[in-house]
């Protein structure tokens, strides 16, 4: 009897012994995920998805001041048609200037919130174009009048591109400051972030790095990444002459459309002398 009340204390014991033991095993774990996971967030590496870069590559200011004479149209045309946003993204203020021009100081937000923004407001230099992206939200503004009025009237900007929505319409809208957005909501931001500062971004599905040049008018917006931009101006001028002589050519008739009929028959469409019968 004493024998096996013993053994059966020994096994008491030993398993005692190795639970005590697993656990030490799993707080150890614990504890070392836990350091691992602060020393990470708190490192460098971690930064990314709160990342402000003071700096930019900017372009030429004299390019960007010619692209601004340049119709957004007609540089797309030179860009083969690939580098115009969404036009879901439209102008909703009044400028009277008919062309915007300037660099991108770009912002990356969590959806419906604006605490980069802000970051990006005390950043901003006279000439830059905002460029936000949104994450495609439209639930809430971005923006509204106190924000808009430190960037025209104080910051001296060249205007702001939003890909969601503003408010305070009313004001806004009838302001000599190019202003694009969604539309509009009284919804209001958070200010929680995360968020980015001059980082690549993607704005009404086109590629957007800090420092390309922004082109917009009525039409809507186009991106010239910085270092193709005297390429594209040199070619955008002369396309653009070019237009204005079809343009007047057109007023009076005397324009050339023989291109028309060589352009059908070559992609094979069938003349018919009759009407469509059913």
């Amino acid at each position: 009897m004493y024998y096996i009340t013993k053994k059966i204390f020994n096994n008491i014991f030993l398993l005692k012994t190795l639970k005590n033991f697993v656990c030490f095993l799993l707080k150890f774990r614990i504890i070392c995920k836990y350091k691992s996971y602060k020393k990470f967030q708190g490192g460098i590496d971690m930064a990314v998805g709160r990342r402000i870069f003071l700096k930019r590559e900017l372009a030429n200011q004299e390019v960007i001041k010619e692209l601004g004479e340049i119709p957004a149209a007609n540089i797309a045309d030179v860009m083969e048609r690939n580098c115009a946003m969404n036009p879901r993204i439209h102008l909703v203020s009044n400028p009277q200037n008919k062309v915007m021009a300037g660099s991108a100081l770009t912002v990356k937000v969590r959806a419906g919130d604006n605490l980069a923004l802000h970051a990006a407001l005390n950043m901003a230099t006279e000439g830059d174009v905002i460029v936000v992206s949104n994450e495609g939200d439209n639930t809430r503004a971005l923006m509204g009048e106190i924000m808009m009025t430190y960037l025209c009237y104080f910051k001296k900007i060249a205007g702001i591109i939003l890909d969601g929505p503003i408010r305070d319409i009313d004001e806004i809208g009838g302001w000599n400051f190019p202003v694009y957005a969604t539309g509009t909501t009284p919804g209001g931001p958070y200010k929680e972030g995360p968020g980015e500062v001059n980082v690549p971004i993607s704005c009404g599905e086109v590629s957007v790095n800090p420092g390309d040049i922004i082109v917009a008018d009525k039409d809507g917006i186009i991106v010239i990444p910085k270092r193709d931009s005297e390429t594209i101006l040199a070619v955008a001028k002369k396309l653009h002459a070019n237009d204005s002589a079809k343009a007047q050519a057109a007023k009076t008739g005397s324009t050339n459309r023989d291109w028309v009929t060589k352009l059908l028959d070559e992609k094979k469409f069938e003349f018919i002398d009759d009407i469509y019968k059913y």
